[in-house]
């Protein structure tokens, strides 16, 4: 059984419409308009137990609330959420005790306590026992690296570091999947990776699924084999990075060094060139001609070195983004 099953899986926000200035005040009191948002629109995708899924999308996509959704936060308007076995809203307490909600940008923990003492409070919510909530503590602490805060005020900690703590608490009852919404929102590059390593961990040490938001591409390279892609409330792609890539980005980049000074106009026929000097160039060639090019490159061009290039996931995903705002229609579903 699949841990997560979302089917045709809607949210529709009534929200009130207000014009500027003390007219639009008034009327907004006395006869208030409302619109109707549609922030999700009929996604549907599953994730299966141990697998790590990254959920892009630009701000206002709907990542967020399909998260939401899925923690049993939010009603869905329509479709059909299936977590573990449970349906989400409802809220069962045994439901609850199998999955986490960890949002980059909220905290659970109490800025002016140690951060012992939010440890405490989040094991007697979920009911455990002090030994064994103890025992989770100090394993969570030491796949962090972060024993030696757990006595610290969480205001006296960085931004990292209680990032770390944030998830510790929120993992200390063990869930099976976790949703994590931009888990290294504003962190620097150390701490990303450490947070990223934890994961990963605590993956292969429970078998827990994981469906993870996030702006640092970093992170979706590093512990996602599998992506889905929302845009404007619609799942436009579900498959894995490789698909991802040779879908928005039909190209890969030819590097040239020459050993001797080479005219632009040599070039014609290579593939697009974007940078030129006489001793090196740079040229977009479609994948399924790259080895033409460099084979007619080779035999044409005093070659002294030469390097084909993928884009990276930071272009794939711009040039995805690009593309659907220019109504470029991408695929849903790719191996």
């Amino acid at each position: 059984m699949p841990a997560v099953v979302a089917e045709n899986l809607t949210k529709v926000f009534v929200v009130s419409k207000k014009a500027p200035g003390l007219k639009g005040t008034l009327r907004h009191l006395l006869a208030r308009e409302y619109v109707h948002v549609e922030a999700v629109r009929g996604v549907s995708f599953t994730l299966h137990q141990g697998e790590i899924v990254g959920f892009l999308g630009p701000n206002g996509a709907g990542k967020t609330t399909t998260l939401k959704m899925l923690a049993g936060l939010l009603y869905p308007s329509a479709g059909r959420a299936e977590v573990l076995g449970f349906v989400p809203h409802e809220r069962k307490r045994a439901f609850l005790e199998r999955i986490a909600l960890v949002m980059g940008n909220k905290t659970q923990l109490v800025w002016d306590l140690a951060v012992w003492d939010s440890i405490v409070l989040q094991a007697a919510a979920f009911g455990l026992p002090d030994a064994l909530a103890r025992e989770r503590a100090t394993r969570l602490a030491r796949m962090l690296k972060i024993e030696a805060l757990l006595s610290r005020p969480v205001r006296k900690l960085s931004l990292g570091e209680r990032m770390k703590a944030e998830i510790l608490v929120g993992l200390l009852h063990f869930p099976q999947v976790l949703f994590l919404d931009e888990p290294t929102l504003g962190l620097d590059v150390t701490s990303q990776k450490a947070i990223r390593d934890f994961v990963r961990a605590y993956r292969d040490e429970t078998g827990a699924s994981v469906l993870l938001t996030s702006h640092y591409m970093a992170d979706i390279e590093a512990l996602a084999e599998r992506v889905l892609v929302i845009h404007e409330g619609r799942l436009v792609y579900d498959g894995g990075l490789s698909g991802l890539v040779t879908k928005a980005a039909p190209e890969k980049a030819l590097l040239l060094k020459f050993r001797e000074p080479v005219a632009k106009e040599r070039l014609e026929g290579l593939g697009k060139v974007v940078a030129w000097t006489p001793l090196e160039a740079r040229l977009l060639v479609l994948r399924e001609r790259v080895l033409e090019a460099v084979s007619r490159a080779l035999a044409t061009l005093p070659v002294r070195d030469l390097a084909v290039e993928e884009p990276g996931l930071e272009e794939v995903i711009r040039r995805l983004f690009a593309g659907l705002q220019n109504g470029v229609e991408s695929p849903r579903h790719e191996a």
